[in-house]
């Protein structure tokens, strides 16, 4: 009998991760916010008289994987909202949409739902593109926008300059990693610094809890994923401030289309950049990415001196630090 076969660490860990989340004082709960679309989420056990954000997840495990540095260190701070996306965890939908924008409105319903009139938002990597979309359909509701390693100025070329970096010929192959050495292929282009070898079992082990649960949609969202064409890209200006915080070695979306978006989204927007880490900078280094959200967020930047957030895992990409990190749990 196979280790996997009769324990998963996977499941383990994120069982440590929801308490992370309880503890923090989240609930977890699952709604219909119409007929055809349910959304699973992470929000106030006890919603009180503080500001509203809300983190989107990038495209990979669900939520809870994604944002456990920042949801320890910004939950005494703000009312946070941390849905799955949908088709990520127990999201669904039985629409045959399958766009950003799509998930923007199905957010932006959810909130309604559950009287959140005004808040900020957070989104990294693909969460960034539904963040930008929520800003736009909501500028009355959407007060700041911040936006993570998400270049939404992404052309086709710069599609195809990533598969060939990956050498693959698909970005399911990249996005959505099937095996083993996929996964460390994601993970060489994912963080600054490498994880120790960490044994196949393992792997195989996070990509059936992180990767296959409705898998054939997941592709299908990624043939949706916003692309400019090398002629015309269409990001407009936001009426929001707009914070963009990028990892300054990432690969995936290398570090001149942060320079690009930032121009691109006008005066009202502002570039940190984080040194020593790649794609993720929010699990890579998360003292500081959670430093800057704060005084990008607060009226009062000095409020970032009470931080002291409980990092989960170091330096490593936004699924596989956690994994790394559950062999070391005491």
């Amino acid at each position: 009998m196979s280790t996997s076969s009769w324990f998963s660490l996977t499941s383990f860990f994120e069982s440590y991760l929801c308490r992370t989340f309880t503890s923090s004082g989240l609930l977890l709960q699952t709604i219909e916010i119409d007929s055809q679309t349910t959304i699973s989420f992470w929000g106030p056990n006890h919603s009180i008289q503080k500001p509203n954000l809300v983190l989107l997840h990038g495209f990979g495990p669900r939520s809870v994987w994604q944002w456990g540095p920042q949801v320890k260190s910004l939950a005494p701070h703000f009312n946070l909202y941390v849905p799955d996306l949908i088709f990520f965890g127990n999201s669904t939908t039985k629409s045959k949409e399958r766009s950003t924008v799509f998930q923007a409105a199905s957010i932006g319903k959810l909130l309604e739902k559950l009287q959140v009139n005004n808040f900020s938002v957070l989104g990294t990597s693909y969460g960034g593109f539904v963040a930008y979309h929520m800003a736009s359909l909501f500028k009355d509701r959407v007060e700041k926008v911040i936006i993570a390693s998400s270049a939404l100025n992404k052309k086709a070329s710069d599609h195809q300059v990533l598969l060939e970096k990956a050498n693959v010929e698909k970005a399911e192959d990249v996005m959505l990693p099937k095996n083993p050495n996929q996964l460390r292929n994601l993970m060489r282009l994912t963080a600054f610094h490498q994880p120790p070898y960490l044994p196949d079992f393992l792997l195989n082990d996070f990509i059936k809890f992180a990767f296959i649960q409705n898998l054939e949609e997941k592709k299908q969202l990624m043939m949706e994923f916003d692309f400019g064409d090398d002629l015309h890209l269409q990001i407009s200006p936001l009426q929001q401030e707009v914070l963009i915080v990028w990892g300054e070695c990432d690969k995936i979306f290398p570090f001149k289309k942060a320079l690009e978006l930032k121009e691109l989204l006008g005066d009202e927007s502002r570039l940190e950049v984080i040194k020593n880490t790649s794609h993720m900078p929010h699990g890579e280094d998360s003292k500081k990415f959670n430093d800057i959200v704060m005084k990008f967020l607060s009226a009062a930047g000095s409020q970032t001196d009470s931080i002291t957030p409980k990092t989960i895992g170091s330096r490593l990409s936004s699924s596989m630090y956690l994994i790394f990190s559950a062999l070391h749990l005491k």
